[in-house]
């Protein structure tokens, strides 16, 4: 078989073979790169997965509770948000806003509202069991977002992670290969150069 023919596995697959040029250290790194091969492809996109949906899990419970245990208001606004050109239209800014309760008593407060809205238009406004103003429950798309970020950072981690041990052990693994050809070639040349005592 020509050199431009051989299979390009060929430099690898030799280490799972019995010869006289495979040495523990070729063992233990052909191991080591099959079990990194498969966390980097099995277990670190499992991971993330478990990551995320946990995520998810823990944001979207925790969004039913603020549901639960808080409640919205329309409010009027008192004043105009600032109105700043070049940001995301969902930056927030706080502003005095008003509402009468049920019983027909006004309140005030400040509450975060979105750039350039002006004073009279509603916004809705959450507020907790005591009547204080409090933050929104986290929205679906946003428990979503959380989560597949969360889940994407952790299987970036296992993949970094095996990447460094790989990187390791192929150091530590030249290391040991060198050391032990020395010391086979200690052994040997004496009898091809006639050096023996």
């Amino acid at each position: 078989m020509s050199a431009s023919t051989q299979p390009r596995f060929r430099p690898v697959a030799w280490r799972w073979r019995r010869n006289p040029l495979r040495r523990r250290s070729d063992v233990v790194e052909a191991w080591t790169r099959l079990s990194l091969g498969v966390v980097a492809l099995c277990v670190a996109p499992l991971t993330g997965a478990f990551a995320g949906l946990s995520t998810y899990d823990t944001t979207h419970a925790e969004a039913q509770r603020q549901r639960a245990e808080n409640h919205v208001v329309s409010a009027t606004l008192a004043e105009d948000a600032p109105a700043v050109s070049g940001v995301d239209s969902r930056t927030r800014y706080p502003v005095t806003v008003r509402w009468t309760d049920r019983g027909g008593t006004a309140h005030k407060a400040t509450a975060r509202v979105t750039a350039g809205a002006e004073a009279g238009s509603r916004t809705d406004v959450w507020l907790d069991a005591h009547g204080r103003v409090t933050a929104a429950p986290m929205a679906e798309d946003v428990q979503w977002g959380t989560a597949i970020g969360v889940g994407g950072a952790a299987t970036l981690v296992v993949w970094v992670f095996t990447g460094g041990v790989r990187i390791a052990v192929r150091g530590v693994a030249h290391r040991r290969r060198m050391a032990e050809w020395e010391r086979a070639w200690a052994r040997t040349e004496p009898r091809w150069t006639g050096s023996q005592p």
